[in-house]
């Protein structure tokens, strides 16, 4: 090997190493700036709790038309119950309640549910009395267009309020 080779790579391997130490530098530079600051932020940050509470909530619970869903009603104990209370407060009346629950499938008509203005879909449903509509709301109901879980899923509200969110698409639809 000559001279000028040996020369070379001796300059090449002592810029390599340059480099390297820079790198290492700065990462640690990086990383003391950051212990110090992001958790400053996060403590900081109001919202930041809340979403960690959000990810980390128990999942949502659904009730299943047909089957014994009084097991939903129990509430646990801990702060995901607690936030999950203060999110669920139930609704004061039927119009409360169909905006709160039923919308969320009556608005749209998901999984078979009739929109809540729709005359036509609401039509022969009307014609089988209130107290089909109100059984199947109340207890669920799976029929060829779709399924309707108990209470749509809301298991905690009485029977009476939901009897009121009935009323209330009923009145929306005629």
């Amino acid at each position: 090997m000559s001279k000028q080779d040996t020369h070379f790579f001796n300059v090449f391997s002592m810029v390599i190493g340059l480099l390297v130490a820079v790198a290492i530098v700065l990462f640690a530079l990086a990383r003391v700036v950051a212990s110090r600051t992001q958790d400053l932020q996060a403590l900081s940050e109001a919202q930041y709790s809340k979403y960690v509470e959000a990810r980390i909530r128990m999942p949502a619970q659904e009730a299943v038309a047909g089957q014994d869903n009084s097991a939903l009603a129990i509430k646990t104990e801990g702060p995901a119950a607690a936030g999950s209370a203060a999110t669920a407060a139930l609704p004061k009346n039927g119009t409360d309640l169909y905006e709160q629950t039923c919308s969320a499938c009556h608005g749209q008509g998901i999984a078979g549910a009739p929109k809540a203005a729709d005359k036509a879909a609401w039509g022969p449903r009307i014609a089988k009395g209130k107290a089909t509509l109100y059984e199947h709301a109340i207890k669920g109901y799976q029929g060829s267009a779709g399924v309707m879980p108990a209470k749509g899923g809301r298991t905690e509200a009485p029977d009476e309020l939901v009897k009121q969110a009935v009323d209330h698409m009923v009145q929306m639809a005629q």
